[in-house]
């Protein structure tokens, strides 16, 4: 039915409803809803088949109280035992030189619109004994793609982590030539409106222990990598998220191992854990180890152990500003194993 609106009315209608939208009424929201960091894991079978890497690091974020972050992709296999965003760009079997020469990634990011992108890719370049040269050549028009679709692009690029697959004897020299070429290039092409930052994922990483097939990561890899993501990650988040460790007014936090004995075979550590802050308490910490190759946890005391991070116990979460508590552990090593060290990585709440 044709509407009889008087006209005099409609017009004042409409200038109560421009009125009203100009002051925040008329069911507009009081203030704009926050837009989460949107971050793409890209790369091969390694970050998405399955890439339980992603959901450790995405759970690791959360409970540091990283919350408005969206994992985004065109891929969503949830296909690990830790519920996470499981959104990606993980390709299986891709090469970084193929998705440069056939203009992929483009709409990945058309589709996605990523702030930081996450980069372990060319895991499959140097099996197929692509150049250095020619993979760094990828890099960099895959870092051109990036900034077209965003100038302010955060760029993470892993130093590759080692393979030792048993068809091809010289994968693992190729891997360790390769990853020495990439902070050069990173340096080279670095801005400071979009950063290239590297990621070390190399060093400590074992393939005999933490892999399943001398290529793709098992648990103990998944946490390693990780590991390694999370502190270059989070530095990347906006200062003053809740639980930013480089924030002091939240409660950010410390840790520092030690080991108190060791014996042949292994080893008793114990890690200090500290309140950075100067003002401001924290109610909750985890800490991420990253043991020796070798080394395995086999008990923990005064925390709670899921995979290698250990969360506060009920008594010892809460830390005052400028306060430690300690937890300790005990690790099964090798026999040839020297002096033990390990990478504690902590987030706060």
């Amino acid at each position: 039915m044709r509407s009889r609106h008087h006209p005099l009315l409609a017009t004042v209608l409409a200038a109560l409803l421009a009125f009203a939208a100009g002051f925040g009424l008329a069911g507009a929201p009081s203030a704009a809803a926050a837009t989460p960091v949107r971050i793409m894991p890209l790369g091969d079978s390694i970050t998405g088949s399955p890439g339980c890497w992603r959901s450790l690091l995405w759970n690791q974020l959360q409970n540091a109280g990283y919350t408005d972050i969206d994992f985004v992709g065109t891929l969503n296999a949830q296909s690990c035992a830790l519920t996470h965003d499981a959104d990606n760009e993980g390709h299986g079997g891709f090469q970084a030189t193929a998705t440069a020469d056939q203009n992929l990634l483009p709409g990945w990011l058309a589709a996605t619109l990523p702030d930081i992108v996450i980069m372990h890719f060319g895991t499959n370049d140097v099996w197929s004994s692509i150049a250095p040269d020619t993979i760094l050549a990828a890099y960099t028009k895959l870092v051109g793609q990036m900034r077209a679709s965003n100038p302010a692009m955060k760029v993470l690029v892993a130093q590759l982590i080692p393979i030792n697959p048993s068809s091809c004897a010289e994968c693992a020299a190729r891997t360790v030539a390769f990853n020495q070429r990439i902070p050069a290039w990173a340096q080279g092409i670095t801005t400071q409106q979009s950063p290239v930052t590297v990621v070390d994922q190399w060093t400590g990483f074992d393939t005999a222990t933490d892999t399943y097939d001398g290529v793709h990561p098992n648990a103990s890899g998944d946490a390693k990598m990780a590991a390694r993501w999370y502190p270059a990650l989070s530095a990347l988040l906006t200062p003053g998220d809740p639980g930013n460790p480089g924030d002091p007014g939240n409660g950010g936090c410390s840790a520092a191992f030690r080991a108190v004995s060791v014996w042949q075979g292994g080893y008793q550590g114990e890690v200090t854990v500290t309140n950075t802050s100067s003002t401001a308490a924290i109610s909750s910490w985890a800490v991420t180890l990253v043991l020796p190759t070798g080394s395995r946890l086999t008990q923990v005391w005064n925390g709670s152990l899921t995979g290698t991070t250990i969360r506060n116990a009920g008594w010892n979460g809460t830390v005052t500003a400028g306060a430690s508590t300690t937890f300790g552990f005990l690790a099964s090593t090798s026999a040839a194993a020297g002096t033990p060290t390990a990478t504690a990585t902590c987030s706060a709440s």
